[in-house]
């Protein structure tokens, strides 16, 4: 059975996974379960392991040099061996340092994790330039900087102070959580847990695709992938077993006509009175 393009699924991830072509995939984008909170979606075991069954099959659905940005806390991927499938590239940080302080007894978790993985050992597509953001030093300390001979004479010499921007690195403290205020929040029972902001999501599928590549979401709960790809001209395949945010996130593809979007006060949020 071939699955339908540009079109959310529904049903279990894992069983649908085994649908997918294998090596057809240009990019994953997958925020599952966390194993931290007392939704019934996010009550798993170990999951590390969880992680570590879902990269094996996703390494087989990927192309040579196609990126996986699996999401997680800390300890996500820890004491699993998922070199065989696929290779590290980065651990990036999701940095949220207005979280409320909870902790007491330890410090307050004020971050996410994205692995970024490829699969072999080139990445295929890195669209640097579609993702640059604002450059925080001065560009006068930044050109006398450039002329030190360690680093004309070094590894990264031709490296030059670029107008459009600087790679966004490895921590992203610029892109904040969506708040009860925000514009995009389909509804209060998704804020940080099953949406994440529409930038983040866009600035891995600008990173890691590029027009016309597939990009599947085994998790699409309200649809914020599925909208950044039909915004983009990515096609896409999504999975989600809750009828409830397969008809929110189709309202959001529905709805994309410039930057026309769904939000908390429109019809669509009237549909999540039962999430989890």
């Amino acid at each position: 059975m071939t699955l339908e393009i540009n079109t959310i699924h529904r049903g279990n991830s894992t069983e649908l996974l085994g649908k997918v072509e294998d090596e057809s995939v240009d990019l994953i984008v997958c925020d599952g379960p966390y194993g931290v909170t007392r939704n019934t979606w996010d009550r798993i075991e170990s999951i590390q392991h969880f992680n570590l069954d879902l990269i094996k099959i996703f390494s087989t659905k990927l192309k040579d040099g196609g990126a996986l940005y699996l999401f997680g806390k800390s300890d996500c991927i820890d004491f699993i061996d998922y070199r065989p499938y696929l290779n590290l590239q980065s651990r990036i940080v999701w940095y949220q340092p207005s979280r409320l302080a909870q902790g007491r007894l330890n410090y307050t978790n004020n971050y996410d994790i994205i692995c970024y993985f490829i699969k072999g050992s080139r990445t295929r597509c890195y669209n640097l330039d579609d993702i640059r953001v604002t450059q925080l030093v001065e560009l006068e300390h930044r050109l006398r900087c450039e002329r030190v001979p360690s680093v004309t004479n070094g590894k990264f010499g031709k490296t030059r102070f670029n107008d459009k921007g600087k790679n966004p690195g490895d921590v992203w403290g610029d892109i904040k959580q969506l708040t009860y205020k925000s514009r995009e929040l389909v509804c209060r029972e998704a804020l940080n847990t099953i949406q994440k902001p529409e930038k983040l999501i866009e600035r891995i599928v600008l990173a890691s695709s590029s027009p016309g590549d597939l990009v599947l979401d085994p998790f699409t709960g309200v649809g914020t992938c599925p909208v950044i790809c039909k915004r983009y001209g990515r096609r896409f395949i999504g999975f989600e077993r809750d009828e409830t945010l397969i008809e929110a996130a189709e309202r959001r593809l529905n709805a994309i006509r410039g930057n026309e979007r769904i939000t908390a006060n429109s019809a669509a949020s009237t549909l999540l009175t039962k999430v989890g």
